[in-house]
């Protein structure tokens, strides 16, 4: 009788739970979720823990499926020819196909005086821990400038600015990813929460001090906390263990999400670069790049041709405060649509939005197969542009 193959999966986020899930299809499998956390992070609610209006976890003993068995540790290299991955614990673990969801990170750039020492990043759950806690030191009435106008930044400037904080945001445009009407709308929640928004194409932080954020015009902002909401970066696992990476360390696999130094590694979510172009760094693609690479290795398990990449973006939703939100309807290729939906309605959207991610996560843990994503041709039109073929593969 042929052995049990061990499926091994690294990082228990968005993609990682619902590879982890998807993979019970293969029913004599061993599937081990590697996570440096206990609990599952909503890193969609970061802004709303650090505002101190919600935990920002889960249990994964709610999510994930009874065939997964999740060890608490953290992954310090990967031994591709021998398949170990060495934990930080000292122990190795042995696997027959590697599932990469690593994730992303934040934190602040070192080219911006003071940044390093006094701005809090906001896109992990040991970073909002610190940053709720900076918050519960000093008073309401204390001023906070939120720097990025993404969605992050917008999400957080909105959360604290509704719990009465005074609040500044500083970008050169709010929502940049959003379509002109969406913007709008979100500037209007803002300015309805008392945010003051200082933007333009000219507004760059040039330094970052204990008690105020300087502009590239000599503008002087008064801070007693900054939180940094611009730019991500992945971790260097797959750099660290000698897989090839782009130039940012997410892993470069083909479309099948097949690393191109070895056919045992599967990657998916923000630390995935299928064909050198990466989706947009989201929940919304992270999911749904999880069951597509649980799919390649159950394909190559059951020794048929994996599928290649397909799925489809269909919008932007931000939440501002507890009481606003703007929902961006877009094309399939992520490109926003005229249509969005705003105010208390988009708050309700934005709401049910998470709430439904855990939901669907949780389902795939019970039935796997069940997890549904919308699909189309935008990936194949990308990589035509970019001169590149379907699959582009490499198998060793």
């Amino acid at each position: 009788m042929p052995k049990a193959p061990h499926i091994v999966v690294i990082g228990g986020g968005y993609a990682g739970v619902l590879a982890a899930n998807r993979l019970q299809k293969a029913k004599d499998a061993i599937i081990t979720l590697i996570n440096p956390r206990p609990e599952f992070v909503e890193r969609i609610r970061l802004h709303q823990m650090a505002a101190g209006n919600h935990s920002a976890t889960a249990g994964y003993d709610t999510l994930l499926g009874e065939q997964v068995r999740l060890l608490v540790d953290s992954a310090l290299r990967i031994d591709a020819p021998i398949r170990q991955v060495q934990l930080a614990s000292g122990d190795v673990v042995d696997y027959d196909y590697l599932l990469y969801a690593v994730g992303s990170t934040g934190g602040v750039p070192s080219s911006v005086p003071g940044a390093a020492e006094h701005a809090h990043p906001l896109s992990e759950f040991e970073q909002a821990q610190r940053l709720r806690e900076r918050l519960q030191d000093v008073p309401m009435s204390a001023p906070i400038v939120v720097v990025g106008g993404g969605l992050t930044g917008i999400e957080a400037a909105g959360e604290f600015a509704e719990s009465g904080r005074a609040v500044t945001l500083v970008t050169d445009v709010v929502g940049a990813s959003l379509g002109v009407q969406a913007r709008r709308s979100v500037v209007k929640a803002l300015t309805r929460l008392g945010v003051t928004i200082v933007d333009g194409p000219d507004v760059l932080v040039t330094s970052v001090g204990a008690t105020e954020v300087t502009l590239a015009d000599g503008r002087t902002l008064p801070s007693a906390v900054t939180v940094w909401t611009t730019g991500f970066g992945v971790p260097g696992l797959a750099a660290a263990s000698g897989l090839t990476t782009d130039e940012l360390g997410r892993l470069i696999t083909d479309e099948t999400l097949t690393s191109v130094d070895d056919g045992r590694i599967v990657a998916a979510g923000d630390a995935a670069s299928p064909s050198g172009i990466p989706l947009r760094m989201s929940c919304q693609a992270a999911g749904p790049m999880g069951v597509q690479a649980a799919d390649t290795v159950l394909a190559r398990i059951a020794g048929t041709e994996p599928a290649v990449l397909n799925q489809a973006f269909t919008g932007q939703c931000v939440s501002i405060g507890r009481t606003y939100g703007t929902v961006q309807i877009a094309h399939s290729d992520d490109t926003p649509r005229r249509v969005y939906i705003g105010g208390r309605v988009g708050a309700a959207v934005k709401e049910q939005v998470c709430k439904a991610t855990l939901t669907f996560m949780a389902k795939e843990g019970r039935k796997p197969g069940s997890y549904f994503w919308f699909k189309g041709r935008n990936r194949a039109r990308q990589l035509a542009e970019a001169g590149k073929d379907t699959v582009g593969a490499a198998r060793r």
